[in-house]
């Protein structure tokens, strides 16, 4: 059996505004120019490239995986206070399995913007228990729930926020991210989380 290939599941592009620089275009060209097969757009809280991110994809050969980087609140997506914990949202990766999924996460950006808006588009667990079917979740960055416990050493609320996620989605549909961009808080989660992993 072939090893697997690797695929980036955690990508943003210019349309994830102030956080992403590169061209849809640019992004699907280097990824085909690596030999990729398959490609994840996940800009913060929107989903403005979905359309030419896929349309890209189907022209250079690549299988895109539609995606977001998610705010999720702790509270109501309807609560308008910030909290002294994360400033209020976490950051949660989706991804869309299938159609179902796909048509999921337009609802819950939807409902980000018109509900949830607060600084940023927030869903929170309620909404995303309702529209969770065909998703993929990610426990993202720094910014995650699972991540930010880890950082502040407390393992005990790691595993209570990694088990909600892991029952909130369907059997086998969340996943521990890492990763390695030379920071030392990274480094402690790389070291942490394969272990919670293994546990849950």
């Amino acid at each position: 059996m072939a090893a697997a290939r690797f695929q980036h599941l955690h990508v943003h592009s210019h349309y994830c505004l102030l956080d992403g620089v590169i061209p849809i275009p640019r992004l699907v060209r280097a990824a085909a120019d690596q030999g990729m097969t398959a490609l994840a757009l996940t800009d913060h809280g929107n989903m403005y490239g979905a359309v030419e991110f896929h349309h890209r994809c189907r022209e250079a050969g690549i299988k895109p995986i539609i995606g977001i980087e998610a705010y999720i609140t702790q509270g109501s997506r309807h609560d308008r206070a910030r909290t002294e914990e994360g400033g209020g949202n976490f950051h949660l990766i989706l991804l869309a399995e299938n159609e179902a999924g796909y048509r999921n996460m337009l609802r819950l950006t939807s409902a980000a913007f018109l509900e949830g808006f607060y600084y940023k588009p927030r869903i929170d667990h309620e909404i995303l228990a309702l529209h969770s079917e065909g998703l993929i979740g990610l426990s993202a960055c720094l910014s995650s729930e699972v991540n930010r416990a880890l950082l502040h050493g407390d393992a005990e609320k790691a595993e209570r926020c990694a088990r909600r996620y892991a029952e909130l989605f369907a059997p086998g549909r969340f996943f521990l991210e890492l990763q390695d961009h030379g920071l030392p808080e990274q480094r402690r989660i790389i070291e942490r989380v394969p272990a919670l992993a293994r546990k849950l």
